[in-house]
């Protein structure tokens, strides 16, 4: 009877049959799809391998969540760069800590191997977490027997002290296998320090280079004095391997008498003596260089060919207490502005722009390195600005512009070199302007041995040969996050000509 019942009104009503048709089929459509979602919600709430807690996730850019929860090539074996800095200087930093409560570190899933005592390598999926953090941000799971709690290794990541800070991010390195035997390799722990009256400066680097740790290599140790209008003088002590000791795991270097030592509370202990080049001066630094909390650079490397290059800067912002003595007169120094760095690796044709200034509150550090091989020279530089609080702020101008409108002597040839130079950028509401203004500049050539960073770093074949350093001033303008940021001050500069 029903079935006749549809079939006359199929007839008789057959467009307003099909219309309750389509309704009633869209209906059950819905319906599917939404017991689908509800589906797939509880199997993402059951699934162990999603992280849970808290109100944001962070992922490395470009990072497809989708393809990482379904396994696919784009989500294996992913991680985040400097995650100890993002979690300290951006996430967990005091300028953030009235929007983020907390922040917990973590490792899901990470595929290892497990060798067992047959010599078996079994895969393993490896979690890791740092507890406290990972309680405060209400993600720890249930708890079957034992103690979950931090402990040493957990609390140096989270919260390191100033010296194990300096150790991880400023200690030495080994050539990696495609220049194990490249005499060029060269690393080096590079200070500066300005007179209070900005009259005087000084260069101080400690070098190790060569075939290391099998081959020909050595240490040196290199003192650059200038003061401003006059000659720079220089001076050097050349140590053999045997008399070189460094570390891997440590920032502590010894090249023959002279020394950096880190020291328990983070600061560096200086030690540095030579002869002058060509003369019979000396030298003697006796310093301790103490970095401000927070005003680092954690570091880049490079690899483009021939090109291998890592740099660090533990001490962008820093104050050297203690003495200078040339020719046995001694210069002291309180709270003197100083800066620290270090630089590795293979530089063959390799060149660069680098400066780092105080300007006001602000601590400005800008770079490109420009490989031989490559079209880096085409490159935007990185501004990286830090204040009071630590990181504040990173700028991409696509260019830096000169104004070579002072000369400086380089043996016999007379050659042009800054006297002003200015970048400008924009990203979304934060600008900024960069100005500098030369007081003094002085510049190597380096087709010639003992070029200002090492032996290393001579005969490079460089299209523009003459290797510039400048002492001057930084003046900054511009917008950060809404707000106004200005300032002025001294620093260093360098570049090629």
């Amino acid at each position: 009877m029903i079935e006749l019942l549809a079939l006359r009104n199929l007839v008789l009503r057959p467009w307003r049959s099909v219309f309750l048709l389509f309704g009633y089929s869209l209906g059950v459509a819905v319906m599917i799809v939404l017991l689908s979602i509800g589906e797939a919600l509880l199997a993402q709430a059951r699934d162990e391998r999603l992280v849970g807690g808290g109100e944001v996730t962070v992922l490395p850019e470009g990072i497809d969540v989708e393809v990482m929860k379904t396994g696919g090539l784009g989500g294996l074996f992913f991680s985040i760069d400097h995650a100890r800095f993002i979690y300290q200087q951006l996430l967990a930093a005091p300028r953030l800590s009235a929007e983020i409560a907390a922040v917990a570190p973590q490792i899901e899933a990470k595929l290892l191997y497990a060798r067992t005592m047959d010599g078996r390598e079994v895969p393993i999926l490896a979690n890791g977490e740092i507890p406290s953090r990972t309680l405060a941000v209400g993600a720890r799971g249930p708890l079957s027997a034992g103690a979950w709690q931090d402990d040493d290794l957990d609390r140096t990541w989270r919260d390191p002290p100033p010296s194990e800070l300096r150790h991880a991010i400023d200690h030495f390195h080994l050539p990696p296998a495609e220049a194990r035997h490249d005499p060029t390799w060269a690393e080096w722990h590079y200070f500066n320090v300005l007179s209070p009256d900005r009259s005087k400066w000084t260069f101080i680097s400690f070098i190790v280079g060569g075939e290391v740790p099998d081959g020909r290599w050595g240490g040196q140790v290199l003192v650059t004095a200038h003061e401003q209008g006059g000659a720079s003088r220089r001076f050097v002590a050349g140590v053999p391997a045997t008399d070189v000791r460094f570390s891997t795991s440590r920032a502590d270097v010894a090249i023959g008498t002279s020394s950096v030592s880190v020291l328990a509370d983070g600061r560096y202990a200086i030690r540095a003596k030579g002869r002058e080049e060509g003369g019979s001066g000396t030298i003697e630094v006796n310093l301790v260089v103490a970095p401000t909390p927070g005003a680092y650079f954690p570091g880049a490397a490079l690899s483009s060919g021939e090109t291998i290059s890592g740099y660090v800067v533990p001490g962008l912002r820093a104050d050297a207490t203690g003495q200078i003595c040339v020719d046995g007169r001694c210069e002291d120094y309180r709270g003197a502005q100083s800066y620290h760095d270090h630089n590795w690796g293979v530089w063959r044709g390799v060149t660069w722009e680098w400066g780092a200034a105080r300007a006001g509150a602000y601590t400005l550090l800008y770079g490109r390195v420009q490989p031989a091989d490559s079209a880096a020279a085409s490159q935007p530089l990185f501004v990286y600005m830090v204040d009071s609080l630590g990181f504040r702020a990173l700028f991409r101008p696509r260019e830096i512009r000169y104004e070579d409108a002072r000369t400086v002597r380089v043996g016999n040839e007379t050659i042009h070199v800054p006297s002003r130079a200015t970048m400008v950028d924009v990203r979304g509401g934060d600008t900024l302007r960069v100005d500098l203004r030369v007081e003094d500049a002085t510049a190597s050539d380096t087709r010639r041995p003992n070029v200002e960073r090492g032996d290393a770093l001579a005969g490079r074949k460089l299209a523009k040969p003459f290797f510039v350093q400048m002492k001057g001033t930084m003046r900054i303008a511009g917008r950060v996050s809404g707000k106004p940021i200005n300032g002025e001050g001294a620093g260093f500069f360098e570049t090629y000509r």
